[in-house]
């Protein structure tokens, strides 16, 4: 089948400006071979939202493509080809029909590989060949273990992998020593019965009104109360509506099971209710006061797993240890109640300009009651070092020169992100060393 004009068109413009990077989404059923006039330069190829079940068998020909998104077409399973591709490391598959991935299919090269909602039950042993995988993404899918194998991957710093059939995880994944960022709720684990800590309530209690926020779980609203449960003084409140479908971190019942089992903190965004209808969850919370704004912005293709700021933010030494200390308080709490969040970054992250603290979405949260004790320490050390992580990132746009304070917040962090987990401290170490500092300043 012919390309059609306006795909052509989109490629001769690219071929005349020497792009670096080309999107095409048109209900392409196949690949349209004018790309190869891109293939001596492409280094971005965007695929996404076709029909497209198959690459040619000479794709490899863009020696330069570092970045592949397929996500949202009719591929049954990953194709071989793209094991050929020397720079190819950013691969993105999410909602195919991927049944299976078949042993040496992947570049060893991959840093990001997305497979998102499909049907795969099993991982190839060679995943463990990946030993430059940062950011891999498995929510959404059939898989009952992984293999032992990737046990060698030891730059894995995110893993995702919720609402998959795990009865259990492995020791070994949890002793990976750049491990940061685990979500594993959803998984094939016996899950404890609870009693909600606040009302249910119903949408006919409640009346919307502007959109305030999305995110990959939900869509948030500006509310008021029509009938206000008995106990909850707020008046003004937002509303999180779950969109209902498998992101890729999970499932919203489980977020909602999470964010409930938290408790109250006063660095937590208050929850007030939440609803639970037939066709309709969603959690009613304190208004967040229009003083705070995000404390950074979500990773790059660039950056990979590190949050990004805006250009020119710039953190004073006291701010950072502030925030530091009530992000320590904040996880200290959390898993006391065993919690864990799964997603510390500056951008999950609200300030205000006396830097206090306000910390939510838990969409990559897990309850860590299913896990044996000895799993749950380890899951708070692997939680310290994404702690660690974003001291460093906010000690990277830090506009001071070095002083004893940097030089002693560099310490902890240093501390939080050294390789043998058993070393690093607890959030209650945290906690005690960050109050000494604030009180020393």
């Amino acid at each position: 089948m012919p390309s059609s004009p306006s795909v052509l068109a989109t490629i001769a413009r690219a071929q005349q400006e020497r792009a670096l990077r080309i999107k095409l989404a048109g209900n392409l059923s196949t690949f349209p071979p004018e790309l190869f006039g891109l293939a001596e330069h492409l280094e971005v190829l965007d695929l996404a939202d076709n029909q497209l079940s198959s690459l040619p068998a000479n794709f490899a020909r863009f020696k330069e493509l570092r970045i592949l998104f397929l996500s949202n077409n009719q591929f049954q399973h990953v194709p071989k080809v793209l094991a050929d591709c020397p720079k190819l490391e950013m691969i993105a598959f999410k909602n195919n029909n991927i049944s299976e991935l078949a042993e040496d299919v992947l570049p060893v090269d991959t840093r990001w590989l997305i497979l998102t909602d499909n049907q795969i039950t099993q991982l190839p042993q060679s995943m463990g060949k990946l030993y430059r995988l940062q950011k891999l993404a498995l929510g959404g899918n059939q898989i009952s273990c992984l293999p032992e194998s990737m046990q060698h991957c030891r730059n894995l710093e995110l893993a995702r992998l919720s609402a998959n059939q795990l009865s259990s995880l492995p020791d070994w994944l949890l002793q990976l020593p750049k491990l940061s960022w685990l979500a594993f709720a959803g998984n094939a684990m016996p899950r404890p019965a609870t009693a909600s800590p606040v009302p249910n309530i119903s949408m006919a209690d409640i009346q919307l009104a502007e959109q305030i926020g999305e995110g990959a779980s939900g869509i948030i609203y500006k509310a008021r109360w029509i009938t206000r449960p008995s106990g909850v003084e707020d008046s003004s409140i937002a509303v999180k509506l779950f969109k209902g479908a498998i992101t890729s971190d999970g499932y919203p019942q489980d977020e909602l099971n999470c964010c409930l089992r938290a408790g109250e903190h006063p660095n937590l965004i208050k929850v007030l209710a939440q609803i639970d209808e037939d066709k309709q969850l969603g959690l009613v919370m304190e208004l967040i006061p229009t003083s705070f704004s995000n404390l950074g912005l979500p990773p790059s293709l660039i950056t990979c797993t590190r949050d990004t700021f805006s250009e020119g933010t710039a953190f004073s030494l006291l701010d950072i240890t502030h925030i530091s200390l009530n992000m320590a308080n904040t996880m200290q709490h959390l898993h006391s109640n065993k919690v864990s969040h799964g997603d510390i970054y500056a951008h999950n992250t609200m300030i205000n300009t006396q830097a206090d603290v306000l910390f939510g979405d838990f969409g990559a949260a897990s309850d860590l009651s299913l896990l044996p004790e000895a799993q749950q320490l380890a899951m708070q050390k692997i939680e310290v070092r994404a702690f660690g992580c974003l001291m460093e990132d906010m000690l990277a746009v830090c506009a001071e020169e070095k002083t004893l304070l940097k030089q002693q917040l560099t310490v902890l962090k240093d501390l939080c992100m050294q390789e043998d987990i058993e070393q690093r401290p607890s959030f209650t170490e945290l906690q005690s060393s960050l109050s000494v500092l604030l009180k020393s300043d």
